[in-house]
């Protein structure tokens, strides 16, 4: 099968397009011929190396944690797929792999498709869908009437963590640039901040939890927006030491965790604030509940462009420029190697 592959970890390095053995599924797994694959910025951060620590693959490596397709085999022990279903996923950690023609996932990662959708707009949904749900649902349990906070609202994550936390009933605050605050309002948004103009640290208080995919003041700022009681979720670091014993990872990367994270935990205990960072999870289940959602309505996914598959290392330059509203999605065909 053709496949973009990752030689080697360095900024921004460039994926090579070459023939990879097929994938080969367990009793447990279903073959997907895949469609259409998302692109995230944790595919950018893996290829970067910056998770070397917590996920060690051996390279070369497919990258890839998006996928919609179609079912072309099922495991022995798979009960609820069969050959032809229109299905979406986000693989599990250590068998990602979705910038390719077929990948072998486990059917417990693996839900039908929206039927609303096409493949290209299913393909930008798990990632993003998971981290959202499991952040607003799981972690926050979200109730009516709460007042919510999602940094980036435009990008793929906060396009789509802002329509859950509506259909949950918040009240929903989001920062973005100028030129896309008229989008996080029709995504639902109550109020839209442009962070170069309006710091939400002033302007927002009384919050209950604060999601947030930014780095350095962003995250300190936002603890001055939560009441005490209030959570703090991050999806993008400092690690918790939790987080690093859920992981596995040596005693000795479980106290560099501790250390990167002790700023941020020690200043929200001393405003009686929960802090918690969300390294999201791959759940079949879960997805299968997001797709009820985007078929009942309550949420579209946001696609800013799709690339073919031969353009996928053009498709990475966009996204790596940050600017992308909603995600960037590539469909795959059978290009020659060049």
């Amino acid at each position: 099968m053709k496949a973009f592959v990752l030689d080697a970890y360095a900024k921004a390095a460039r994926l090579r397009l070459t023939d990879h053995p097929d994938s080969q599924p367990g009793p447990r797994d279903v073959l997907v011929r895949i469609h259409a694959a998302g692109l995230n910025q944790l595919d950018s951060k893996i290829r970067d190396g910056a998770f070397k620590p917590i996920l060690p693959y051996k390279l070369p490596l497919i990258l890839g944690h998006d996928l919609a397709g179609v079912v072309e085999a099922v495991g022995a022990a798979v009960t609820g797929f069969a050959p032809g279903d229109a299905v979406f996923a986000r693989p599990r950690d250590g068998r990602i792999g979705t910038l390719a023609e077929r990948i072998a996932v486990d059917h417990d990662d693996l839900a039908l498709m929206p039927q609303t959708l096409t493949m290209a707009e299913a393909a930008g949904i798990p990632l993003v869908g998971l981290t959202a749900w499991q952040a607003l649902v799981e972690l926050a349990d979200v109730q009516p009437g709460q007042k919510v906070l999602i940094h980036a609202g435009s990008g793929g994550f906060g396009s789509i963590a802002i329509q859950l936390a509506k259909h949950l009933g918040a009240t929903v605050a989001t920062t973005t640039s100028t030129g896309n605050l008229d989008m996080v309002r029709a995504l639902g948004a109550d109020l839209a901040l442009d962070y170069r103009k309006e710091p939400f640290e002033t302007v927002l208080s009384g919050f209950d939890l604060v999601v947030c995919g930014l780095d350095g003041d962003t995250l300190a700022k936002s603890l001055r927006v939560l009441k005490p009681g209030g959570r703090l979720i991050s999806i993008s670091g400092p690690p918790t030491p939790e987080f690093a014993r859920r992981q596995g990872v040596t005693w000795l990367m479980q106290q560099v965790m501790r250390l990167l994270s002790l700023g941020i935990r020690c200043k929200a205990r001393a405003r009686g604030i929960r802090y918690d960072f969300l390294f999201m999870r791959a759940d079949g289940g879960q997805l299968a509940q997001l797709a009820a959602l985007i078929d009942a309505g309550a949420i579209r996914p946001v696609i800013d462009r799709i690339f073919p598959f031969d353009q996928t290392n053009d498709a990475f330059a966009y996204l790596d420029t940050g600017r992308a509203k909603g995600k960037v999605v590539v469909t795959l065909t059978t290009p020659p190697i060049a």
